[in-house]
């Protein structure tokens, strides 16, 4: 059994904010978090823009899918960041979570969408820090 803790990002479509966070998470802590992403309305895909940025700082989110919001997953969660997903989120006492005010890269071209990634990568960083000094 490990103390590995787990992280799950939530934004409506789970096609932009959440996949780009669950990829910067995965790429800069390796296997030591648990990391988990959805979306209170799924897409259908992934915001092809969304993979092309990521794609250009070497991270591929190609074999990602859009996934529904269960209360499962945020059970099973340590830590909870919303971005965007309003009231859809079940609460579940003695989790931490987090609101990300962030700019929806849907419908955005990539000139847009790359500084939406980059403050991504700083609240990714920041968390991370966080999760390595708890306990």
């Amino acid at each position: 059994m490990t103390s590995k803790p787990s992280v799950l990002f939530v934004c409506v479509h789970n096609a932009g904010r959440s996949q780009m966070a669950a990829g910067w998470l995965r790429h800069l802590a390796a296997d030591t978090i648990e990391i988990r992403s959805a979306g209170s309305e799924p897409a259908d895909q992934i915001n092809p823009v969304a993979v092309q940025a990521m794609a250009e700082v070497g991270i591929d989110i190609t074999a990602e899918h859009p996934r529904k919001l269960e209360p499962e997953a945020v059970e099973a969660s340590d830590v909870v960041i919303t971005m965007g997903c309003g009231d859809a989120c079940p609460y579940f006492p003695g989790k931490r979570y987090e609101d990300w005010k962030l700019d929806d890269p849907a419908g955005q071209n990539l000139d847009a969408v790359r500084p939406i990634r980059d403050d991504i990568r700083t609240r990714v960083e920041k968390l991370l820090t966080e999760l390595n000094n708890r306990g």
